[in-house]
């Protein structure tokens, strides 16, 4: 009997919003499977990465990737994405919501992936927050089926491995840091060298100039031995 060898591989739907200014080719949209996906979703996003969901209802865990480094970007940058790109990822999460499709005046929960919560006890799946006032609410009236429809044309069924993927990521970032304060440490220490020396010249030319000069009413005698009168 062969054994099945269990792969560390995510099936995930890959979708790309429109376009807006922050993103010509569109933002990443990508959701799991299911609700076993879901938990691997939560565990390896990435830091920019934003979590939409129906609220209070079952529905798919849609997340956007914004660009690297967004999530610098001041406090309310999960906050500041095109209302555009914002309603499609409703949308989405409303499409893919078993009740929430077929009602209308809903409301979409999103946060930080990083905000989320999993605590022992919670089903597969669910989640809680870190910090609830980074938790907000967009309203539905309806489902639009022409945005639906264009996501859907853009709907990848796509395998990855979502914990090499961070993991590679944080190698990055790390890689980064140090370049960052190699380079920080090398302008520091021209810097330091560069006011050293300046510092160094300026209490040159002031020892130079008090050895050439004599005060106001000084005696200075002269090399026959005369006394001079300043």
């Amino acid at each position: 009997l062969v054994k099945a060898v269990r792969t560390s591989c995510q099936m995930v739907f890959h979708f790309t919003s429109s376009p807006c200014d922050a993103a010509p080719e569109g933002y990443l949209l990508y959701m799991g499977k299911d609700k076993y996906e879901n938990d691997d979703l939560i565990k390896f996003a990435w830091p920019e990465d934003v979590w939409y969901h129906v609220d209070k209802e079952s529905s798919a865990h849609v997340y956007i990737r914004l660009p690297r480094g967004s999530h610098l970007a001041g406090k309310d940058w999960y906050k500041n994405i095109d209302p555009k790109v914002v309603e499609e990822c409703c949308q989405l999460v409303k499409a893919n919501s078993i009740k929430g499709n077929k009602l209308d005046n809903i409301t979409v929960v999103f946060t930080p992936a990083s905000n989320l919560k999993k605590t022992q006890g919670m089903d597969t799946g669910q989640v809680g927050f870190h910090d609830q006032n980074m938790v907000f609410k967009e309203k539905v009236q309806t489902r639009k089926n022409e945005i639906v429809n264009r996501l859907e044309k853009t709907k990848k069924w796509v395998e990855v491995d979502l914990e090499a993927d961070l993991m590679k990521r944080q190698k990055e970032d790390k890689a980064e840091a140090a370049r960052l304060a190699e380079k920080t440490r090398i302008e520091r220490e021209e810097q330091e060298k560069k006011w050293k020396e300046e510092k160094e010249s300026r209490s040159y030319d002031r020892l130079y100039d008090e050895s050439n000069m004599t005060k106001a009413g000084e005696l200075e005698v002269d090399s026959d031995g005369e006394v001079d009168f300043m």
